[in-house]
């Protein structure tokens, strides 16, 4: 017999199973006092936070005063949007908390617990307000506040329930508790576990069918290799280009159904320099976005770091820094990325309990379709990439799904048909262009082979190009692209661990915006030839 659910919001009963929901109805009716910040230990939980307020602009532009700020409006009415967690540097402990409000509101925070009828821990919540002037007759000035909040100290293996709110709008209470949200730490020990992938998302229908998707494939985390979501239609990276920050809203908004439970883990497109705001361009990135601070240099290279899961470790890079195509922030580290890079490969590699290493940023190291293949990512990265077997590379950049042969030396290490298995220890590095994830799509064009959606090639030469130093593009005739997709995709790579004389794997397929598989194949280290 069913049991009768009342007093539990429709929403969140369908989320309980039936011994939660008598806890739950037992813990609702019996309290006696509010929820309220308390010093109880919650799970060895320790919360950081602030009441700090930050502003992000170009030095030579001045932030306006915010608008929202001047004028606070009753808490009750404003309501929190736009969710997003990402990890620390240690998924197992750290997990941040960021969101958006249309108006400025007082005393924001972040209730947690381990049940979701009991947040009982409240913790404020940082205020990054974003002030974006008019960047051309037909674009107003906009004011965003951003809201973070640090959780350090955490269960690994834990899931922990959430809600975000401010004065006059507490998650905990009775209307408010179907907008709890959930995640789960990194377990303590590796086991099995899938994460997701692409790049040059955007704001579209196929954009949010491929959100729904990868929600379905339940994933520990997501990679979002860069050009997030379009705000800069031209991407130079230039102070011509125009911006308009409310399409920031948009996508926020769009990515809140999964990105409010699964880490949303993302790095730098040329799409993402908005030029306006400093340092680099990337003022708007650090506002909306709290990211691993384990980099070279956190606030002038938010895209740049790293993080390990279970048995993989995963390095996150901008190659805006070293692109020959797009030279606006060429150079802007002083090499200080590469070194960190050498080390934080090195370091990774040496790892015992770490079996895969993979790295993933905006410009394609090989790719056949539109912006082809970016010479300064192979002079800087790749030789990095084979002295320390970097297990998989993925990028986005050109607007299809396109998979390489296992590659060594620049030429095919190993022919990987779909459904094949390769070793990087010997075979070489495959890389993936995963850059269908939902803004308007590329093909492969005349002279670069066929561009028929699902096209699987057999070792047939495709003429393409790199780009040089000297921003030109030099004629390539190669043999190393596999697969080539031109439709809405992403990638689904499971991990594990192997034992029992099984060799750890990572098991990779593409699914197309359909759900159908494009494309499958495994990467096996230390196997026999």
């Amino acid at each position: 017999m069913d049991t009768p659910n009342v007093g539990i919001p429709e929403q969140l009963a369908r989320r309980l199973s039936m011994p939660e929901q008598h806890e739950y109805l037992r813990a609702r009716f019996s309290r006696r006092r509010a929820l309220t910040g308390t010093a109880a230990s919650l799970g060895g939980l320790t919360l950081l936070g602030g009441s700090s307020s930050s502003a992000y602009a170009a030095p030579s532009a001045p932030a306006a005063p915010v608008r929202s700020a001047a004028v606070q409006v009753d808490g009750s009415f404003v309501a929190p949007f736009a969710r997003h967690l990402a990890f620390g540097a240690d998924p197992k402990t750290q997990m941040r908390i960021s969101w958006q409000v249309p108006f400025a509101v007082r005393k924001p925070f972040v209730r947690v617990g381990l049940k979701p009828w009991d947040l009982s821990r409240k913790i404020e919540a940082e205020v990054r307000a974003l002030h974006t002037p008019s960047l051309s007759k037909k674009l107003p000035a906009v004011e965003q506040l951003y809201l973070h909040a640090a959780l350090d100290g955490l269960a690994p293996g834990t899931t922990y329930y959430y809600g975000v709110g401010h004065n006059g709008f507490d998650p905990a209470s009775a209307e408010r508790i179907a907008t709890i949200g959930s995640f789960r730490t990194a377990p303590a020990k590796a086991g099995k576990f899938v994460f997701t992938a692409f790049g040059d998302q955007g704001v579209s229908y196929d954009a949010l069918a491929n959100d729904q998707l990868i929600l379905g494939q339940n994933p520990s985390f997501h990679l979002h290799a860069g050009d997030i979501c379009y705000a800069d239609s031209s991407g130079h990276g230039k102070e011509s280009d125009t911006y308009d920050a409310r399409v920031w809203d948009q996508f926020l908004a769009q990515t809140e159904s999964v990105a409010k439970s699964v880490p949303w883990m993302v790095t730098t497109g040329n799409h993402d320099m908005e030029a306006w705001y400093s340092p680099n361009g990337y003022g708007g990135q650090s506002a909306r976005w709290t990211l691993p601070d384990n980099g070279p240099d956190p606030r002038n290279a938010p895209g740049v770091y790293s993080f390990v899961y279970g048995n993989v470790g995963v390095v996150a890079l901008d190659a805006n820094d070293v692109s020959y195509e797009i030279p606006a922030n060429k150079g802007y580290t002083d090499g200080k990325q590469t070194a960190w890079l050498a080390e934080r490969l090195g370091a990774l590699r040496a790892r015992k309990d770490i079996d895969f290493v993979v790295v993933f940023f905006h410009h394609c190291a090989y790719s056949t379709s539109t912006h082809a293949s970016d010479g300064g990512v192979r002079a800087a990265w790749l030789p990095l990439f084979a002295e320390h077997q970097v297990d998989l590379v993925i990028n986005g950049h050109n607007h299809v799904y396109e998979r390489t042969d296992a590659i060594k030396d620049g030429e095919v290490g190993k022919p990987v048909p779909v459904g094949a298995s390769t070793d990087p220890t010997r075979d070489g590095i495959v890389y993936v262009t995963a850059g269908g994830a939902g803004k308007d799509l590329y093909g492969f064009g005349i002279g670069v082979g066929d561009s028929y959606e699902g096209h699987v090639h057999d070792r047939e030469s495709i003429v393409t190009f790199h780009w040089t130093k000297s921003r030109l593009p030099d004629p390539d005739t190669v043999e190393w692209s596999r697969v080539r997709y031109t439709g809405f995709s992403f990638l689904a790579v499971e991990a594990e661990t192997g034992g029992a004389g099984v060799t750890p794997a990572l098991k990779v397929s593409a699914l197309a915006e359909s759900g159908e598989r494009i494309d499958y194949f495994e990467i096996r280290r230390g196997t026999q030839p």
